[in-house]
């Protein structure tokens, strides 16, 4: 049938099962968004671009389905830029489609003209510029396959104006399956050496990063751990892969992970890595992290393994496959001394957290965990020390119930990234973690929040400083705190602003009494908890250090 390139754009969106997308207007997308007006696709404007990216990130990660955002050329293009780069660092599948001038008018400087797919070449798993309208559709289905199959990630499409408005005739497709993976003989004989080395390792850890999630493996993860009797550490992506109520589950690894984990990951003998890349807050020294241990890394993308950490077995490929075989012939080992020595660690780290004053913000997070459990919830946070303080202290039970930015570290992600979550899964209450500094850059999203009048918990840790970088400072620079301290800001007012109700706690019983009303209402809300400056992220592994040296500090 014969239609526009900008109708065409709508028709791939239907046939990829795309029911909303997150975006914003300008000149060069127009033609886009006249064809939305008819379109049976649910759109949600943001208050800016970035927002966009994450509301698409936040939605992908919440569904495992491919999240969809546009924009115009130029400097509409130019905010999703963060977005993508958050999404690439965390592989996460999100299509941008972004205006461009016309074709007759690109490389002229062009008003709003901007080379979109030079800049985000590399933080895009691929991207597109489509001059020609008889490709439109196939490059449009070719970049949800590259996006969501294999390591997910984000894929752009710069389509210029005049190939919006042109007519062509247009060809319906169904959408296409994913590759069928058959590993070859030389992975099958790894997979038994794998499988041989697990049944013999007497200090066995099985460490899962975040393709845990993706590649939805948390039941073969289980299995494995439960067959073998072996201990289970993660990353910060990987939280969920297994319930941290799971006996086999010690916590959070890396700079400011649990003792109990990096002590087992120190002493381990073998370390199998499962959708992780070995990222440096990790490893730390990873010439020391990887001494006298066997290390089996089991990944989608074969470009990780020996990336960081040199693997002894490297087996890539599809991860539901490989663990299913592996789980068919592994055996179970003898871990009983392992257990002995982990369990006594966990009762000399649980004395000494005893000793601990604990923190409100730490304590808030545990308080939020037993009033929630059982519920239908998902966490989402900003970047920060209270990112951190959740990673540590919230129960996170379920896959998908955790959304964070690891890899780049975004401040600013979590907002528009719990509005997307929530839009994913309304059946869901999502409950949004922010710090002081984090909230500023994106706080206007409560406008969106406000008018969709999304029941999204927020939560602002506020010590009017930016947090992790004065702990940064404190280690490395003391007592010189350059630009980290903030002028305080009336969040609760802000938030009244777009109508939405807050109020600020400094004590636990207020807390308490807080987060019951917002819990059991049906509409938006905002807790400020202030807390002081001097409360610090614990442990913390000295930056390039080994898992057992953590850095001293004192208030």
């Amino acid at each position: 049938m014969k239609m526009t390139g900008a109708q065409a754009i709508i028709n791939c969106l239907v046939e990829q099962n795309v029911d909303i997308v997150f975006g914003y207007p300008g000149g060069a997308i127009l033609p886009l968004y006249d064809a939305l007006y008819d379109a049976p696709i649910r759109h949600i404007l943001p208050v800016h671009e970035q927002g966009a990216a994450h509301m698409a990130d936040g939605y992908a990660r919440a569904t495992g389905k491919v999240g969809v955002c546009i924009a115009t050329s130029g400097p509409g293009a130019t905010n999703l830029v963060t977005g993508l780069a958050t999404a690439f660092m965390d592989s996460v599948p999100v299509v941008a489609i972004t205006g461009q001038v016309s074709t007759s008018l690109i490389g002229r400087d062009a008003f709003q003209e901007v080379d979109i797919t030079g800049i985000t070449m590399p933080i895009t798993k691929h991207n597109f510029l489509v001059k020609d309208i008889k490709k439109l559709p196939e490059v449009i289905r070719q970049a949800f396959r590259i996006a969501k199959f294999g390591r997910p990630g984000p894929v752009l499409i710069d389509i210029p104006r005049d190939v919006q408005t042109a007519e062509f005739e247009y060809i319906q497709q169904v959408s296409q399956a994913e590759p069928e993976w058959n590993p070859m003989p030389t992975i099958r004989k790894m997979i038994e050496q794998a499988a041989e080395v697990i049944s013999g390792a007497k200090r066995p850890v099985i460490h899962i990063g975040g393709g845990v999630i993706a590649a939805e493996v948390h039941e073969e993860v289980r299995y494995l751990a439960e067959k073998c009797s072996i201990p289970v550490v993660s990353s910060l992506m990987g939280l969920g892969g297994i319930a941290q109520t799971h006996d086999y589950f010690l916590g959070l690894t890396g700079m400011h992970g649990h003792k109990l984990a990096n002590a087992a990951v120190y002493n381990a003998d073998l370390v199998i890595a499962i959708g992780s890349r070995f990222s440096d807050r990790v490893t730390g020294d990873r010439a020391r992290y990887a001494a006298d241990k066997t290390f089996i890394h089991i990944d989608v993308d074969p470009a990780e393994i020996d990336k960081n950490v040199a693997a002894h077995i490297g087996l890539t490929g599809h991860l539901k496959k490989i663990l299913s075989m592996v789980n068919a012939i592994v055996r179970q080992g003898d871990t009983k001394d392992w257990w002995t020595a982990i369990h006594q660690w966990q009762a000399d780290f649980v004395n000494e957290e005893k000793r601990k004053k604990p923190l409100l913000a730490e304590w808030a997070m545990k308080h939020i965990s037993q009033k929630t459990a059982g519920s239908a919830v998902a966490f989402v946070t900003d970047v920060g020390q209270h990112q951190m303080w959740a990673a540590q202290n919230l129960s996170i039970i379920t896959p998908r119930s955790w959304i964070t930015s690891g890899g780049l570290g975004t401040m600013g992600f979590g907002l528009p990234a719990a509005i997307g979550a929530q839009f994913a899964c309304p059946e869901k209450r999502i409950i949004h973690f922010a710090g002081d500094g984090g909230f500023k850059m994106t706080g206007a999203e409560l406008y969106t929040v406000s008018t969709h009048a999304l029941p999204i918990i927020s939560i602002v840790i506020d010590n009017g400083c930016l947090g992790m970088v004065r702990q940064l400072q404190k280690v490395y620079f003391p007592n010189r705190y350059s630009q980290s301290m903030i002028p305080e800001m009336d969040f609760v007012t802000f938030a009244k602003a777009f109508g939405i109700d807050g109020i600020l706690v400094k004590t636990k019983e207020e807390f308490t009494r807080a987060f019951n009303k917002a819990f059991t209402g049906k509409k938006p809300y905002l807790i400020v908890i202030k807390i002081d400056q001097d409360d610090l992220v614990t442990p913390m592994v000295a930056p390039g250090a080994t898992l057992d040296e953590y850095v001293s500090l004192k208030r």
